[in-house]
């Protein structure tokens, strides 16, 4: 089944400079929330940037469906949530989220 993308891949714009790839959730890039929490890991392998993009709402189940999570360019992922940029150069271990969509993200780890 075909994703319908809350942007067209033709409307992304190059926001940032080539950082590698992060993991986003379809409540996100799908249903169109905004990224109420993000975390860096240690990367997977030498395109991963170790960061993970949530909404908010996914709970465990949803998490463990992999069709429902994926991988894709930064730059794609700040195209939906531009605010998320000053923080992508933070180190492996960087924790933020926001109590609301108009917060501002604030460190937690």
């Amino acid at each position: 089944m075909m994703k319908a993308y809350k942007i067209a891949p033709n409307d992304i714009l190059k926001l940032i400079p080539s950082m590698g790839g992060g993991i986003c959730t379809d409540k996100i890039t799908v249903d169109g929330l905004p990224i109420m929490y993000m975390y860096r890991d240690e990367p997977v392998n030498t395109k991963d940037s170790g960061w993970r993009f949530f909404s908010g709402t996914e709970d465990s189940d949803y998490m463990a469906n992999a069709g429902f999570h994926s991988v894709y360019d930064l730059n794609t992922i700040a195209n939906y949530e531009p605010a998320i940029i000053p923080f992508l150069n933070h180190p492996v271990g960087s924790e933020f989220e926001r109590s609301d969509d108009k917060g501002k993200f604030i460190k937690i780890g």
